[in-house]
């Protein structure tokens, strides 16, 4: 009997010694610390940053009205004054290639003028009719030769059929059936610089 009391003892203690291994009590600091790290560990979890596809989707606020009223203000504001400064140039280059055509043509007549000047001068002094004819003819040469370069031209009037985009007439003649509607007669010349009339002429249109 002795020996079996021994036996069951041994297996009791045995039991209380396996269930206090495998359910401690926790009692003391080391379970605590072991709960606040489990608390711990789950509030991180909880304070995770969203992810970019969340904070993408997330709405933006739109901008007030007073806001979009000073973005179209500032626009407008800049358009008018590159406008502004766009119109100061051009108008500045039309006047200074208005003074540098103007200034181009008059060189390119004080020649003439020279040659007109010289005629005049021989003119007092010589009695030669032939020789005074033959220097006005080549001066008047020299002045339409300077304005064929400048690109000016005589509009063709005599014995042709009267047109009102190029001539102006200012008296009709009875010229017979031949010569009706035709020019036959040109009071004043007309030019043309390239395709602009610069001179409509004057005309008298047989009828």
């Amino acid at each position: 009997m002795t020996e079996e009391k021994v036996v069951d003892q041994d297996i009791e203690q045995q039991k209380d010694f396996n269930e206090a291994d495998a359910n401690p009590s926790c009692e003391g600091e080391s379970c605590a610390n072991m709960a606040e790290d489990a608390e711990q560990e789950s509030a991180t979890m909880s304070e995770e940053p969203e992810s970019s596809e969340e904070v993408a989707n997330e709405p933006q606020a739109e901008p007030s009205a007073e806001e979009v009223i000073a973005i179209w203000r500032d626009k407008y504001m800049r358009l008018q004054a590159e406008f502004d400064n766009y119109r100061k140039r051009t108008l500045r280059e039309k006047m200074d290639l208005v003074a540098s055509g103007g200034a181009d043509v008059i060189k390119s007549m004080l020649s003439v003028l020279d040659d007109m000047h010289r005629a005049v001068a021989a003119s007092e002094k010589s009695d030669d009719i032939t020789a005074l004819r033959e220097g006005e003819r080549l001066v008047l040469q020299k002045f339409e030769e300077a304005l064929r370069q400048k690109n000016v031209t005589e509009i063709e009037a005599q014995d042709k059929e009267f047109n009102p985009d190029f001539h102006e007439a200012v008296a009709r003649f009875a010229a017979g059936d031949d010569k009706k509607g035709l020019i036959i007669d040109v009071v004043q010349r007309g030019y043309m610089l390239g395709d602009k009339v610069l001179r409509y002429a004057k005309v008298v249109v047989g009828e």
